[in-house]
């Protein structure tokens, strides 16, 4: 389903984002909502997106007045992406923001080698 407010496709009845009932089936012209992000994030986002020749919309989540009122590292940025995009774009989004999985340490090695030091 999709939200024409929110501009976010989801599966149920209801847009989880503002909870309105009113919403469709999405179609292909649709511009759906992607992420949002703070700006130094965004920007590196903006530029994958472009790399991967995925045309993209972004808005400001504060709104321009508000944003030159508390400073622009205050605001977040909301990314739209053409419905036919979504699935690409939502790869590239988990890829790049993904955190890089910390090696598992073992407890037992750990033990043995500070207890090494001390003798």
């Amino acid at each position: 389903m999709y939200c024409e407010n929110c501009k976010v496709v989801f599966e149920g009845g209801s847009c989880p984002a503002c909870g309105s009932k009113k919403v469709r089936g999405v179609l292909p012209e649709d511009i759906c909502f992607l992420t949002e992000t703070d700006p130094m994030f965004g920007g590196m986002l903006r530029d994958v997106l472009e790399q991967n020749r995925i045309p993209v919309f972004s808005s400001s989540a504060l709104g321009a007045g508000m944003a030159l009122r508390v400073g622009p590292m205050f605001d977040q940025i909301r990314f739209y992406v053409p419905c036919e995009n979504l699935p690409a774009a939502m790869e590239l989004v988990e890829e790049l923001f993904r955190a890089p999985a910390l090696p598992e340490l073992e407890g037992e090695d750990c033990k043995e080698e500070s207890h090494e030091r001390n003798e």
